[in-house]
């Protein structure tokens, strides 16, 4: 099999399963939630939340069905969003990133989320209907090739969504070209702390499940760095080896893979 042929066929799988949860209406980032049977599918808890960073009001700004419980951490806690500015929410899903960061910004501000899930897409758009917000929009996409013009975005979020990207130097090279001079980047995802084995790279249900596509923190920075980024920090969280183990119970993920902040800011 090609690469292209493989990249191809990771983005099938990645996607299959996101359009499951997104019909379903909750889940979580792990396989043990998500991939063995629709029955074992169950709503995130106030507590999972919490534990990835987000406040009581945050939990509280949303309607009903837009966290489903699919990221790593909190992207609005590193991105210092102000009013007025462009945000791009990078596999915005149901919206929930989004809408926190149209609250942050404000009228004056915008949000766009990209998603390649037709059946997110979908859900995100009901979301934004519930709350009659006018500053978010939601555009269908791959994060390797955005469909967002040049230098028009202030902040790029993303949270547990790079990692399952088949191409990251290429979603970091878009990245850069979307954001103006002196935009930045507030990431919260999954990254490799050694060399994953064989079994945990190559299993799909891992690969959707945001474990087998960590990529290791020193090739997250240099290729953050060869697409032009500066003031790049990559920053693991030895706190989220409970979550990951949470995620993939039995696989020992939680030796090597964990959440992290990841910051950089375009020249």
């Amino acid at each position: 099999m090609s690469d292209t042929e493989l990249n191809s066929a990771l983005r099938e799988v990645v996607r299959d399963h996101y359009a499951r949860v997104a019909r379903q209406g909750s889940s979580c980032c792990a396989p043990s939630c998500c991939a063995a049977s629709d029955d074992l599918l169950a709503p995130p808890t106030p507590d999972a939340s919490r534990a990835l960073g987000y406040s009581e009001e945050e939990l509280s700004a949303v309607p009903e069905g837009a966290n489903l419980g699919l990221g790593c951490g909190n992207p609005q806690a590193i991105a210092a969003l102000r009013p007025g500015e462009t945000v791009l929410d990078l596999g915005s899903g149901a919206g929930f990133d989004s809408f926190l960061a149209a609250r942050a910004v404000g009228p004056a501000g915008k949000v766009i989320g990209v998603d390649m899930t037709p059946d997110m897409l979908a859900r995100a758009r009901q979301n934004a209907a519930k709350m009659a917000i006018a500053n978010v929009e939601f555009r269908e996409g791959y994060i390797e090739l955005l469909p967002v013009e040049d230098a028009s975005v202030d902040v790029i979020l993303s949270n547990c969504v790079i990692n399952l990207s088949p191409d990251k130097p290429a979603v970091f090279r878009e990245a850069l070209r979307v954001l103006r001079p002196g935009g930045r980047l507030a990431i919260s995802d999954v990254v490799a702390l050694k060399p994953l084995p064989a079994p945990l790279r190559k299993a799909a249900e891992l690969y959707a499940g945001c474990v087998g596509g960590a990529a290791l923190v020193d090739d997250v920075r240099a290729m953050l760095t060869a697409a032009g980024f500066v003031d790049v920090r990559v920053e693991p969280k030895p706190g989220s080896r409970e979550i990951i183990a949470g995620w993939a119970p039995g696989t020992g993920a939680e030796d090597y893979v964990a959440s992290a902040t990841i910051e950089a800011r375009r020249p």
